[in-house]
């Protein structure tokens, strides 16, 4: 018996309110000149950021576009868990777990999951289908945080597992930001299940500090 619910993304306006309230009233600090990104963002770059998220962000737009996905919600382990299922319109497509990273979220996925789910409305190839899941890590997103402590990469490995058996999914890939302890233990604790598990490609050092600021 499985517990999942249809989940829709409905943020109160009292709390876009509130937001928008604190943004306004920001004590800004004062800044040392000409240090630029050394000491940290600029203040007039924040004070930008901050101006448009107040003034200019459209939520509500951004909300219907997520609401296009379809959500849901589902208890595992007394954590409520936020997941994307996307079906695919080919009848053999391949069940993919897509894992976010941190920092991140189910968002990072969103411009596959066109692709991924119906490839030949992309220019693609039908035999490379898949029908996703998509879920939000515990403590991320529209998930709840752990409900006490020991949330450890075999708890989620756990959740993970069995958020796809309440699917009625026996066998999947899964792919994404895996930290190794994660990766290995889903390895372990799919057995059988899997039919690929895969992280991320490792960037070094270099690489991830080419595009950062000086």
């Amino acid at each position: 018996m499985t517990n999942i619910r249809s989940f829709r993304i409905d943020i109160p306006q009292a709390q876009l309110d509130d937001l928008g309230a604190r943004l306004a009233n920001t004590r800004w600090p004062e800044e040392v000149p000409g240090v630029g990104w050394s000491r940290g963002v600029p203040l007039g770059y924040l004070k930008e950021l901050a101006e448009h998220w107040r003034t200019r962000y459209d939520w509500r737009a951004q909300e219907a576009a997520l609401n296009a996905y379809p959500q849901y919600l589902t208890t595992i382990d007394e954590q409520n868990l936020h997941f994307l299922h996307v079906p695919s319109p080919e009848p053999d497509a391949t069940p993919l777990l897509l894992l976010h990273g941190w920092p991140g979220g189910f968002t990072d996925f969103l411009d596959v999951i066109g692709p991924l789910s119906d490839p030949r409305a992309h220019g693609g190839d039908a035999a490379d289908a898949f029908q996703l899941v998509i879920p939000s890590l515990p403590g991320f997103g529209f998930s709840t945080p752990p409900a006490g402590p020991g949330m450890n990469a075999a708890r989620m490995s756990r959740v993970l597992v069995r958020l796809m058996s309440q699917l009625g999914f026996e066998r999947y890939g899964v792919r994404g930001d895996l930290r190794e302890r994660l990766e290995r233990r889903l390895r372990r604790g799919l057995g059988r299940r899997r039919r690929g598990v895969g992280g991320a490609p490792a960037r070094d050092g270099a690489d991830r500090r080419a595009g950062l600021q000086p």
